[in-house]
């Protein structure tokens, strides 16, 4: 159950909610299955099937979004569009036009959509109580969105702040390799990205290729910066920095998946003792990524 993508993010100082009373809000946006007409739906479900809403230990909260969107693909709305709008022509004597034609599609889409199939994606969210992060693990962009307004619709006031640092993460990367160090605590892997800050946008990338210190250098005097780095943390996690300052493709190393296969126990046991390893470790390599990118920046 690791976590694969971390949207990172502050708990507000203002946080006070007990696991039972964040099981109370959450509860009011339970996920309900979509009705035919319904093209998504998206509510709190339990991160550990059979388990509660929120899953807690020792001030660690796990909790759970459910989207679940009907798949209509657009060829088959458009293919079906034309056929009516053959119809209807023929009937009227001439093409209907765009609203007519935008008013076909609608109706179409209300047709189709019973029928259509339905998938849902989970997207899991780590609340740490004790160090005030809270975190989603969605890559895209679009997903965090969506799990931040379900909680925004779940709690009032929204307990969660933008994540800031004194150096911004291009910044620090593109300084880490030209100086061919890592900062304290991390190791500098073999896929890179650099990007140009001109008009251009050109783009190199390293992947899985031994970074050359001094071609790197020339790109980066040429005016590139570095957009996203793979960097692995004492020896224990890899995972790719971006410029967003977003953890993309996360693993724990053998050494950390040894630790878990020692582990024996029924699937709760199991899940509880995943999730223990996991915020035991993350905790600590957020604090030195922060720490390496400068420290966290008050706004004012």
């Amino acid at each position: 159950m690791w976590f694969k993508n971390l949207r990172i993010f502050r708990l507000s100082p203002a946080w006070s909610y007990s696991a039972d009373e964040l099981e109370g809000l959450l509860e009011t946006h339970a996920f309900q299955p979509g009705t035919s007409q319904d093209p998504v739906s998206v509510g709190w479900v339990a991160p550990r099937e059979g388990g509660a809403l929120v899953h807690n230990l020792n001030g660690q909260f796990l909790i759970s979004v459910r989207s679940e969107k009907k798949l209509l693909p657009t060829t088959v709305i458009n293919q079906v569009a034309r056929a009516k709008a053959r119809d209807i022509e023929e009937e009227q004597g001439y093409r209907p036009g765009r609203k007519q034609m935008r008013e076909i599609k609608e109706q179409v889409i209300t047709d189709l959509l019973p029928r259509a199939f339905s998938i849902h994606r989970d997207t899991k969210i780590w609340i740490d109580t004790q160090n005030h992060w809270l975190v989603v693990d969605a890559a895209a962009a679009a997903t965090g969105d969506e799990v931040m307004g379900l909680l925004a619709k779940s709690l009032d006031p929204f307990p969660v702040l933008p994540l800031y640092t004194e150096l911004s993460p291009a910044a620090a990367m593109t300084a880490w390799l030209v100086a061919d160090e890592a900062p304290a605590n991390f190791t500098i892997d073999q896929d890179t990205e650099l990007r140009s800050t001109s008009e251009s946008r050109a783009v190199v990338r390293y992947v899985r290729h031994s970074i050359d210190s001094d071609e790197v250098r020339k790109h980066i005097e040429s005016g590139k910066q570095c957009t996203r780095l793979a960097l692995t943390w004492n020896d224990k996690i890899s995972f790719v920095l971006t410029d967003g300052l977003e953890v993309k493709r996360l693993a724990p190393l053998d050494v950390l998946k040894e630790q878990n296969e020692t582990t024996m126990g029924d699937e709760a046991e199991l899940f509880d003792s995943d999730m223990t390893l996991m915020t035991a470790e993350l905790a600590p390599m957020l604090n030195d990524l922060i720490e390496a990118l400068g420290g966290e920046k008050t706004v004012v």
